[in-house]
């Protein structure tokens, strides 16, 4: 094995942590790129830690960002998201994370690919290749640099950073071309003991499937670790997850599915109940308006990925779906209710159409540290990628 070094930021975004990397620095064929991010990241890794590599053993904490120039005029930059296995040698460009897009516009302009020309409120647009869908930016710098400190707090991260406000352009059909894939708000899906569970299959941001948590025995109140304890109900939720992806044409056949654990995202949703945060805050009946338990590429997510947050706010605003009929709000900024606390989503319908075209929220992120990750350079043949 032969040791390589590599340029890389290691950031949190949002709730996420990823590697940054630039474009220029990585082979032309984006193909040969898989090896590079598996040996990094430290996967596959069969104790689910990764510890020889910069992966943190979750779905969260195992991703890689590749910004470089724009291939489109609209946008400043473009952004490249692969999600990578942590026990499987996987590497999935499927789908985009909203919340480590928090950390892209930052990146751009820190590292001399965008110039806003002056301090004060500036605006990166960037283009996201996975699901050929702009996103908007909006953050203050501060001396050529993207600002760090402020008093924005979010669910699921300790303390306060500056405020980025990232706007998702025309968020329907980012996979399918299609808000409602599977030709209606509804579904029915088998159970493997008898009778059938209702989804709402919906593509906003990232293409998710939800379930009605009280039909599976469940109160949405439920913690990540609980959710992964029970093995009859991860089943039945990648069960259905595989059966959503063929019906929304995001794979030919459940096998294929299977290969790909990244989209659909697959979560629970229910009428809210007063639960216990993560870092063991009482929340109230009044303080979200649904209640969602998401699962990430095989993991319970430990807050929720900001795309599904996106799309959870797209389906409250769309009749006929559960989250539709589960959801306490029907105007305004919509709380969603997640394991960590709460995040705000802004989803407002057009008001002659009803089409809701971009959707807002807002994130922090940091930068860890700068410098080279060094990896040991594996066999080009080890991983072949999954759909991009």
């Amino acid at each position: 094995m032969m040791i390589r070094k590599l340029r890389a930021v290691f950031a949190r975004g949002g709730t996420s942590k990823a590697l940054l990397l630039h474009r220029e620095d990585l082979p032309a064929d984006p193909s040969d790129w898989g090896p590079i991010f598996l040996a990094a990241m430290g996967s596959p890794d069969p104790n689910g830690r990764q510890l020889d590599g910069m992966g943190g053993g979750t779905s969260s904490l195992s991703k890689v960002c590749v910004i470089g120039p724009p291939s489109r005029a609209d946008a400043d930059v473009d952004y490249t998201f692969a999600q990578i296995g942590v026990d499987r040698a996987t590497v999935d460009y499927g789908a985009n994370c909203g919340n480590m897009s928090a950390a892209i516009g930052p990146f751009a302009v820190d590292e001399g690919l965008v110039r806003p020309g002056r301090d004060g409120e500036t605006t990166v647009r960037i283009h996201n290749t996975n699901t050929g869908k702009l996103i908007h930016a909006t953050f203050e710098v501060r001396g050529g640099q993207a600002r760090v400190d402020g008093p924005l707090a979010i669910d699921g991260v300790a303390g306060t950073g500056a405020p980025i406000r990232l706007e998702f352009r025309d968020l329907a059909g980012a996979r399918t071309g299609r808000l409602l894939p599977a030709e209606g708000p509804l579904g029915e899906f088998p159970l493997p003991g008898g009778g059938t569970v209702r989804a709402s299959m919906v593509d906003a941001g990232n293409p998710c499937v939800f379930v009605d948590a009280g039909a599976l025995g469940l109160q949405g109140t439920e913690t990540p670790e609980r959710i992964e304890s029970d093995a009859p109900l991860m089943e039945t939720l990648e069960r259905i997850r595989r059966q959503a992806s063929v019906l929304m044409g995001l794979a030919p056949d459940e096998a294929r599915a299977a290969e790909s654990r990244a989209v659909p995202f697959i979560g629970m949703v229910a009428r809210v109940r007063p639960w216990v945060s993560r870092s063991g805050r009482d929340y109230g009946l009044d303080e979200a308006d649904i209640a969602v338990r998401m699962l990430s590429s095989g993991n319970a997510h430990r807050a929720i990925p900001v795309t599904s947050a996106l799309c959870v706010a797209v389906a409250c605003r769309t009749p006929g779906t559960v989250p539709s009929e589960l959801c306490r709000s029907r105007a305004g900024p919509l709380r969603v209710g997640h394991s960590s606390g709460v995040v705000v989503v802004e989803a407002q319908p057009e008001p002659v159409s009803g089409e809701i075209r971009h959707a807002g929220i807002y994130r922090t992120t940091r930068r860890l540290f700068q410098g080279e990750v060094l990896y040991e350079a594996l066999d080009p043949g080890c991983c072949p990628a999954q759909r991009r």
